[in-house]
Parts: structure tokens; sequence; C-alpha cells
């Protein structure tokens, strides 16, 4: 087949070269993994490197003076920018890369004993996993934020009576506080979704080595200490095999994405020129090119988008994750990393995006009152009156408010504009009851039917007030439990380090 496009199979055998790697090979997968790797894994790979040794020297595997060099070798190697590491077809990987950089350092034969009683694999899955853990831990703490946001926001405006929605149809009065409240605990049950997300990541599966431990006497608890990890994954098998830990991160991501996004669906809807109930500040509208009079909420609008991006990586791996046997997966786990990774860093913009907006933002509160006193929202209590008040059974009252709300939308009215005689002269002759002046204006008033809603979860402004109070303790906790969290891991990686240097200098060498 003759193409200016196609090489004879003879020049493209000769273009690609007759041994591994070939060039197309190179150039599509290996590159690109290289430089996943340079960029996310490059720091957790010489903290592994440190940690085992360490084990390796207390459990006598390792001579002090060979531990001594091997971690000063580790040390200079780790020094060098890893942004001016280029890929180089020498080397599988970047760790074959770095082991060779050590082995110039210390010589071959000492570097060779790093990796004594520890595989790619295990090592492999074990810096994933701290590489997530962390952005997790970013994740947990900018969704923390917003949480905090949320409530703000929410007890301003306990008070503010607004239109609730069902089948996006105005259903009954509520409060922004309540709906507030409402979004903010859909977001703090993903938040401790993301916490058990970080806790399944958050185990070492160091020491299974390939796939079933080794005949050495390490001490994979030792080095599970010193890098941090809370827990082994203890049996190896799953410590190789097992991509639960990817997938209850992508779920946990997909999930605080999706709600997220119904929230700003909402505030997309209510900062509308004809909704007009929500202003988003200045610092978060851009202005369109040509028609000055447009403020467009652009920050809502990226934060949708954003959103569904995250959404979409986190789908990316359960997609590649889906289907692989049980065992080693770390070459697909090499390729699907960096799209958890991706998802968890745009969904960290979305939170920060929206914390910034949901503090600034202004609401009219005349309009959202004045919205909650359309559409007949308070007939549900005329019902509940003739019930609760004058002993009608529900069923039939029902039908007397259904009665009533369709002669109101026949004569285009709203329902506080109906005559009591009018209203009386429908409810008497289906049930025989009669209402009075006081009856009526409580059963039109937005505010009347919020006050009565007090409920534990209502609407009611003391016990918002009071969910508040509660979720505000809760904020509290999560905040200083990521305090601590976070404050550990850097705690272990001074450990760490401090421990490195002391063998080192104890063996006679400068760091």
């Amino acid at each position: 087949m003759e193409s200016k496009y196609v090489l004879s199979k003879e020049e493209f055998i000769a273009n690609e070269g007759r041994s591994f790697p070939g060039k197309t090979y190179v150039e599509n997968l290996l590159k690109p993994v290289f430089y996943d790797q340079r960029d996310y894994l490059f720091e957790v790979m010489f903290e592994i490197h440190r940690a085992h040794v360490l084990m390796l020297l207390e459990q006598g595997i390792l001579e002090k003076e060979e531990a001594a060099k091997i971690l000063k070798g580790v040390e200079e190697v780790a020094k060098m920018n890893d942004q001016e590491l280029e890929y180089d077809p020498h080397f599988e990987d970047l760790f074959f890369m770095i082991e060779a950089k050590i082995a110039d350092t210390i010589g071959a034969d000492l570097a060779g004993k790093i990796h004594i009683a520890r595989s790619r694999n295990d090592m492999g899955v074990a810096m994933y996993r701290m590489v997530l853990r962390e952005y997790i831990l970013g994740l947990i703490k900018d969704t923390t934020l917003l949480l905090s946001a949320l409530l703000e926001k929410a007890e301003e405006h306990k008070h503010t009576i607004m239109p609730a929605y069902t089948h996006t149809q105005p259903a009954q009065p509520s409060t922004l506080g309540h709906y507030l409240t409402a979004v903010h605990d859909v977001i703090e049950r993903d938040l401790k979704r993301l916490w058990h997300a970080y806790h399944t990541v958050n185990r070492s599966p160091m020491g299974a080595a390939a796939i079933t431990t080794t005949g050495f006497p390490i001490n994979r608890d030792r080095v599970r200490e010193l890098l941090g990890f809370d827990e082994l994954v203890e049996n190896s098998y799953d410590a190789i095999g097992g991509g639960d830990y990817l997938l209850e991160s992508s779920t946990s991501l997909l999930t605080l994405m999706v709600d997220v996004g119904r929230f700003v669906q909402d505030m997309l809807q209510y900062s509308t020129r004809e909704f007009g109930t929500i202003r988003v500040a200045d610092p978060y509208i851009q202005i369109s090119s040509i028609m000055p009079q447009k403020r467009n909420p652009v920050s809502f609008e990226h934060s949708r988008s954003l959103s569904s991006s995250a959404v979409g990586e986190a789908m990316a791996v359960i997609q590649m994750i889906h289907n692989t046997p049980y065992g080693d997966i770390v070459d697909t786990e090499d390729d699907l990393q960096p799209h958890l990774y991706r998802g968890y860093e745009i969904g960290s913009r979305v939170m920060r995006i929206l914390y910034s907006v949901v503090r600034t933002m202004e609401v009219d509160q005349e309009k959202l009152r004045q919205r909650a006193k359309e559409a007949c929202i308070t007939i549900t209590e005329l019902a509940d009156v003739l019930t609760r008040d004058h002993g009608v059974s529900f069923r039939k009252a029902h039908h007397v408010a259904a009665r009533i709300s369709k002669k109101v939308i026949a004569e285009k009215k709203e329902l506080f504009e109906l005559a009591l005689d009018e209203v009386n002269q429908i409810i008497k002759e289906k049930v025989g009851v009669t209402l009075t002046e006081q009856n009526w204006e409580e059963i039109v008033s937005p505010e009347s039917f919020v006050e009565k809603r007090k409920i534990q979860g209502g609407p009611n402004p003391d016990e918002v007030a009071r969910m508040i109070e509660v979720r505000i303790d809760k904020w509290k906790q999560y905040e200083q439990q990521l305090e601590n969290i976070w404050d550990g891991l850097q705690e272990s990686k001074k450990k760490l380090q401090s421990t490195v240097f002391h063998v080192i200098q104890k063996g006679g060498l400068s760091s």
C-alpha cells in the first residue's frame, strides 16, 4: 500500500527499532508516564528509600556503615532539581533512573542493596498512596472551609423567608437559612466520605514486596510508622492486588462534585435577571465584552464546569480499574493515578471558589419573601388548620385546599388576594367550618407558616439556629481533626529525616 503517510514495513521497522522500547512505545507511553512520575512521585520515592534503608539497618539486614553510605547517597541525589530530569530510553521509568543515579554516587553493589526485600509493586502502591493522601487532605481542607461559609450565611439568613421547591415548582415557604443548612448537611456527609477515603488510603503496603512478602526478616510496621501511615494493608496479596483505595477515593470525589454541582445550579438560577434573588459580589463576576449591562456570574459557571471535569477524572479512574485482574496493576496505576490527582486538584479549586462567592454574595430578602407569598405555597396550612383545629379528616381538608387553589389559579390571583367570605363559602359548603380573620391571615402568611414548622429539622428560625449551633461545634471538630492529621504527617517526615541524618553522622560521614 503506497502512501506518503504510510511507510513500508521495512522502513517502519527501521524507524521503530528492533529492540525494546520501540519508538512509538516510548513516545506514547514511557515518556508520558516518566513525566507524570517525575512531577508527582519524586519526593515520596526518596521518603520510601529512607524509611526502607533505616528498617533494613534496624533489622540487622544492613550494616551501619553500609546504611550510612546508602543514605548519604540517597540524600545527595534527592537534592537534584526534579524538573531538570528528562526521559532517557536507557531506563524503563523514573525509579530505575534514580536507582542508577544513586549507584553513580555510591556504587552499584551498595545501591542494589536498597532494593532488598522490596519490589516495584509495593513501592509503587506506597508512593501512590502517599501522594493521594495529601490530595485528599487538601480537598478535605477546602471542603471544610466551604462548610464554614454555608453555616455563616445560614446564620445570617435564618429569618430570610423563601420558597422551597419540589419538581422545580414552588412548594412551601422555608428560609434561606434552612436551605443552606440542608446544603451544608449534604456536603458534610461528603466530607465524611473523604475522611473515610483518607483512612482507607493511608495504609502501608510496604513489605508485601512483589505480592507474597519476603524471606528477609523485615519489620513492616516500622516502615509504616516512618512513612506516617496509620495502619498496614496486612495481607500482602491485598496490598498489591486491592484497588479499592482508588475506587473509594474516586467515588468520594465524584459524589462531592455532583452534590456541589446541584447547589451551583440553584445559585445560577437565583442569580438570573428573572429570579434576581442572589447577587454575586463584584470580584467574582465578569462584564460582557460587548454588552456592558451584564454581570455574568462566571464564578458559578466555572464551578459548574469544573465540578463536571472532576467527575470526569473520577469516572476515568473507575473505568480504567474496572475489569483489571486481581493482582499487580502498577502499570495500570501509572496511567490512572494522574487522573485522580487532577480530579482532586480541580475539586479543591471548585471548593475555594465557592467559599469566596458564598461568603460575599448578597441576597434580596424582600424579593425572596414576595416569592414565598406567591403560587399558593401556604395552602398546605389551610388543610392543616381544618384538620388540626376543626377535626376535619385530612383527605377532606386536602380537597378543600385544592378547590381554593384552583379558584386562585383560575382567577389569576394570589392566595392572600382572596376575600375571606369567598374562602368561607367554599369551606362551609364542603366541611361545614368557618375561618376567622386571624385564621386566614396566618394561613396566607409565609412567616406564620415557617414559624409553625418547629419540629426537629424544620425551617422555624429557632430550630435552624439550633441546627447551626450543633453543626458549628462539629465543624470545629473537623478543623481540629484536620490539623492533627496534617501535623502528624509533617512530624513523621521530620522524624524520618532526623533519623536519617543521625545514622549518617554516627557513621562518621558528613551530611
